[in-house]
């Protein structure tokens, strides 16, 4: 089994009497594969990856198509499961519980780990219901707190002021963009401690694209991110760390500036400066 991967905390240091560079603030784990290996029958997609997440952080997922990025990530919420050839060997763990054991509810862990996909995925039903429905089948009835919560999220995806005047128009009327991030005001809603991200801007304009990534940073204040791109400005824009993978394997995992700047694996680099991928 391979070491888990945590950011490399001996590249801060300077070589040639220089003084160490100031140390991050340490962050509390808040998902972890150990030896994670997963087949889609008899192909291997996942090859032993072992990994560290830290809390409000960006984490960004790396590679070219085909790598096992959107694979891994799925992982974390058991979206695998829904495949039926699917089998998955090693450890996940979320808030440092075995997200496989015998005594783990699916429903709550989705609820703790939230998704947003590629393309937006809006209920047909109005903005205001998309978000409240969200909420009822969490078991909340009160109207009060579904309206409070409804504008609460709006305003957390920085909609609200778009949409207040039309919150019970059809979601499906929204642009694009916006559409995205009703979806994400639909994932904070159920006050999820992580959010899985896969290719969030892909299908967007560079305006709206924009907006997403200036959401995303305003969120990690309250919110464990982790995100696929395959926008390599997007990652450096965006996250905090940075993992590589290639083959499904977890070729590089560090901090965001080391991956593009110095990274250890000339299969990195290759891939950062565009000679491969």
């Amino acid at each position: 089994m391979n070491p888990v991967a945590t950011p490399n905390a001996a590249a801060s240091t300077v070589t040639g009497g220089s003084a160490r560079a100031p140390e991050t603030p340490k962050r509390s784990v808040v998902m972890e594969t150990r030896g994670l290996e997963l087949h889609y029958g008899n192909t291997r997609a996942l090859k032993d990856i072992s990994l560290r997440i830290d809390e409000k952080i960006v984490t960004a997922f790396i590679g070219p198509s085909g790598c096992g990025k959107s694979t891994l990530l799925r992982c974390f919420n058991r979206m695998n499961d829904l495949i039926d050839s699917v089998r998955i060997d090693g450890q996940v763990l979320v808030g440092g519980f075995d997200i496989h054991g015998p005594d783990m509810d699916v429903i709550q862990l989705r609820k703790r780990v939230g998704m947003v996909f590629q393309r937006s995925n809006p209920f047909p039903k109005s903005i205001h219901e998309n978000i409240a429905f969200a909420l009822r089948l969490q078991g909340v009835k009160d109207r009060g707190t579904i309206d409070q919560v409804v504008e609460e999220s709006l305003r957390g995806a920085a909609l609200w002021d778009e949409v207040k005047d039309r919150l019970h128009s059809s979601a499906l009327g929204l642009s694009g963009g916006q559409q995205q991030r009703l979806c994400i005001a639909r994932a904070i809603a159920i006050k999820p401690t992580v959010i899985l991200m896969d290719e969030p801007a892909s299908a967007l304009d560079p305006i709206a694209t924009a907006r997403v990534e200036e959401l995303i940073l305003e969120l990690k204040k309250d919110f464990t991110i982790v995100i696929v791109t395959h926008n390599m400005q997007q990652a450096a824009r965006i996250s905090d760390r940075t993992a590589f993978f290639y083959l499904g394997e977890l070729i590089e995992y560090d901090t965001t500036k080391k991956i593009f700047t110095a990274p250890s694996k000339k299969q990195t680099e290759d891939y950062v400066t565009g000679r491969f991928g």
